[in-house]
């Protein structure tokens, strides 16, 4: 039987307000949102959750946050990439022990790694997931470079918690090759949707879900190429400015108790974008999402 397309949402960190401190106390509502909203689930500490950007102690603490108030229907899965395997694995076997749903972990950034590298970081991060589901991040623009087909293929041998990856490339042709049989595969990129589950994606995690789970669940849900294309223009809209910070204010704006606070070197929206952004949340207003969520 076919299991029907699932819809996450690459969640925000909540942060103090001086971008310092993990926002504890703020998972709680920014989960409560979520599981109204339709989603199947969570990616957290991921790209746009900050995550390479907190230390491993604040990384477990606020993903062990989000397990502890996500309902049973609210998978969470979490981010584990770090510059080091011996970061990676610690975070994964954290991941297990605080009843995650699944790991992912992106190739790390920096250093040029050859295959035989690359493969034997994530074999210790999968084995160290075990048995939870084990997703490879693939995101070359934040990497730096492509994870080889060969490497997925070699590590489906040695890990049998290899579930899927989460694909955040685009165009559609940087995607589509991995779009493997046997795997659960989500793409990124919202425009993508369609593409991706017309070649048999299951779903997507969707940044633009993190503060605007409605268009991404129902570019899901319809599989059509017009919500598709429609939640890729909200996306570029809220891309325009910084990103996570942009997320964060339109999520205070649906009434979400959260900073617009970022980790630095990433910033908030200066005095010019605020002005700008006035537009942007006018617009949003039109298309009914700037209240609490509404499952579809």
């Amino acid at each position: 039987m076919t299991r029907a397309p699932r819809a996450l949402a690459a969640a925000v960190t909540p942060l103090s307000h001086d971008g310092n401190a993990v926002d504890v106390a703020g998972i709680e509502p920014l989960t409560a949102f979520y599981a109204a909203s339709g989603l199947d689930g969570l990616l957290v500490l991921g790209t746009t959750g900050e995550g390479v950007l907190l230390s491993p102690d604040e990384r477990r603490e606020a993903a062990r946050t989000f397990v502890g108030f996500a309902p049973p229907r609210l998978a969470i899965i979490v981010h584990c990439g770090a510059q080091s395997t011996r970061d990676t694995v610690r975070l994964a076997e954290h991941a297990v022990e605080d009843g995650a749903a699944g790991v992912a972990v992106i190739a790390p950034p920096y250093y040029a790694l050859d295959e035989a590298g690359l493969e034997r970081h994530f074999v210790a991060a999968a084995h160290a997931a075990d048995p939870l589901p084990f997703y490879v991040y693939e995101f070359a623009a934040r990497s730096g470079y492509a994870v080889p087909l060969a490497i997925i293929e070699r590590l489906r041998a040695q890990a049998p918690n290899l579930a899927g990856l989460k694909v955040s490339d685009a165009p559609f042709e940087r995607v589509e090759p991995y779009l493997l049989p046997g795997l659960d595969v989500f793409v990124g990129a919202e425009e993508l949707i369609h593409l991706g589950l017309q070649h048999g994606a299951a779903g997507a995690v969707s940044g633009l879900a993190a503060a605007l789970p409605e268009v991404t669940v129902r570019a899901v849900r319809s599989g059509s190429a017009a919500d598709a294309v429609e939640a890729g223009r909200v996306r570029a809209l809220v891309q325009r400015f910084p990103f996570q910070a942009a997320l964060k204010r339109i999520l205070a704006r649906r009434g979400v108790a959260i900073e617009p606070a970022v980790r630095a070197p990433l910033r908030d929206l200066d005095a010019t974008e605020i002005a700008e952004f006035d537009g942007l949340l006018a617009e949003l207003e039109e298309l009914r999402l700037t209240g609490p969520p509404s499952p579809l």
